[in-house]
This record gives C-alpha cells, structure tokens and sequence, in this order.
C-alpha cells in the first residue's frame, strides 16, 4: 500500500508541478516601482481626503451647535417679549378699567374707552412694526450666517 500511496503522491505532485512552479515564481515577483508609488500617491491622496471630511465634519458640527445656540436665545428673547407684551396689556387694561370707573357720565366713559382702544391699537401697530423689523432683521442675519457657515465648512472643492 505504501508504494501505491507513494506512486499516486509522486503522480499528483507531476500533474500540479506547472501549477506548483508558477506559484512560487508569483512569489519572488517584483511589484514595479511605479506600482509602489501609484499605490503610495491614491494612500496619501485617500488620506488627505479623509482629514479634509473630518475637518468638515467638525466645521458643519460647530455650525450647527451655532446655530441652535443663536436659535434657542432668539427663541428665549421673543418668549421675553410676549411676556412683556402681555404683562403691558394686563396693566393697560386694569388702568382703563380704573379709569372708566372714574368716568362721571356715560359720555365721559364713552370717551374714556375711546381713548384707551385708540392707545392699543397704536400699541398693537407699534408692536406689529417692531415685531416685522425684527423678523426681518432675523431673515437677513440667520440667511447671511448660513451663508457664512455654507462657506467655512465647504472651503474646499470636489
């Protein structure tokens, strides 16, 4: 048995010597200079890239905190300003109250809410005016802030 072993081992070692030969020729191949440095270049290149994504990521973080940052305070600012306001017409309206209490006559009282609804329309006018300036000045800020941000996180291009 040991022979037959032996001659089949001896046979199949003969059908795959090309194979067995080629590869140890693939081993002891050299790789091309150029190869080397193609190689080299598109690693640094992928690595260059990979700290540009990071740096942009990082940028498009800070923008973003920000941005809510400024959010959150205008946020707070307004509520403020609507408490304000409110607060304004509670005492507006108890002081009208007051006074239409004073009011002698009908005509008198009449006159006395003429004058206090005159007084609050031109508060909310007032405050419409303000509230659209304000607005508007928001647009034009948070626009020229995305802008901005667009631009320092997007330095570079593809």
């Amino acid at each position: 048995m040991t022979t037959e072993t032996n001659s089949v081992l001896n046979s199949v070692k003969e059908a795959f010597a090309p194979v067995t030969e080629a590869f140890k020729s693939f081993q002891n191949l050299e790789v091309p200079e150029a190869a080397r440095e193609f190689v080299k270049k598109q690693a640094e290149t992928a690595k260059v890239r990979a700290a540009d994504f990071y740096a942009g990521s990082e940028k498009a973080t800070e923008v973003l905190e920000s941005a809510v940052t400024g959010s959150v305070s205008e946020a707070v600012k307004i509520s403020r300003n609507i408490q304000q306001a409110l607060y304004q017409d509670a005492e507006a309206f108890f002081a009208g109250v007051d006074k239409l209490a004073s009011a002698k006559s009908i005509n008198e009282a009449v006159q006395i809410q003429s004058d206090l609804l005159r007084a609050h329309g031109e508060t909310v006018v007032s405050r419409a005016k303000a509230s659209t300036e304000y607005l508007g000045k928001l647009v034009t800020e948070g626009a020229k802030t995305a802008q901005d941000n667009f631009a320092k996180v997007y330095t570079k291009t593809a």
